[in-house]
């Protein structure tokens, strides 16, 4: 297991007092793998401090105005790409699949490209794959991580670490085309309803796609390859919290 995927999942997930606790046991598993330069390690350290030491409530509060209510910091991937509500039904098809032809299984509630799960599955896997399906959203993880930075939030750091960590580097053009859509606000409710207005996603029938060796599923490499192109996604988003 490469459990730097692990501990960056935790930090992108809702804060809770398990992750409170296991502070020391995130730090050290940074250090002891030791896969990100020494000062990337610092400032996930210092977020993991930040998580331990300040109110839950108030950390949970934050995750939910970032992450769940402004739409353009959101941690599902599929949000991220253009395309109609069936297509990406087929894609979230396509990508549990994949988890569970790795033998990961996932609760119904969560959707299967809610990046925390995603970086979860990467940490079962061999490190040179992890790396190539972690490079195929890679235009969406810089951009999320600079739209963070702007807003001086400590979450940058894990989309430091992940851009690090992927293979390649985003295409500059693609990458300025994600940061030039409008950032929402978390408090104008209305605007956020609105934006939510589109088609469903709908379920259809599974993939016949196969766990290709040490390549992951070809059907879930073109689903995740278009995320490439950075255009919003159309259909409604479904959170887990607040």
């Amino acid at each position: 297991m490469i459990r730097t995927f692990k501990v960056l999942s935790l930090l992108l997930s809702y804060p809770t007092e398990a992750v409170q606790a296991a502070a020391p046991e995130l730090k050290a598993v940074l250090e002891q793998e030791a896969l990100l330069p020494a000062r990337m390690r610092a400032r996930l350290a210092d977020l993991i401090d930040e998580l331990a030491a300040r109110d839950l409530l108030d950390l949970q509060e934050r995750y939910v105005l970032l992450f769940d209510r402004t739409r353009s910091l959101s941690l599902h991937l599929f949000e991220h790409v253009h395309g109609e509500g069936r297509d990406r039904g087929q894609a979230m098809i396509d990508l549990m699949e994949l988890y569970e032809n790795g033998g990961l299984h996932i609760e119904a509630k969560e959707l299967p490209d809610y990046l925390p799960l995603f970086l979860e599955f990467l940490s079962t896997r061999p490190f040179g794959e992890a790396q190539a399906l972690l490079s195929q959203p890679l235009h969406i993880l810089a951009a999320l991580g600079e739209r963070l930075r702007k807003r001086r939030s400590a979450y940058a750091a894990v989309f430091r670490a992940l851009t690090a960590l992927a293979e390649g580097k985003p295409a500059a053009e693609t990458l300025a085309a994600l940061l030039d859509e409008p950032e929402d606000d978390p408090n104008d409710l209305e605007a956020l309803d609105q934006s939510w207005e589109d088609a469903p996603v709908t379920f259809g029938p599974t993939s016949a796609g196969s766990v290709a060796p040490g390549g992951g599923c070809p059907a879930v490499r073109a689903s995740l390859a278009r995320m490439d192109d950075g255009t919003p996604a159309a259909g409604k988003r479904s959170t887990s919290h607040g």
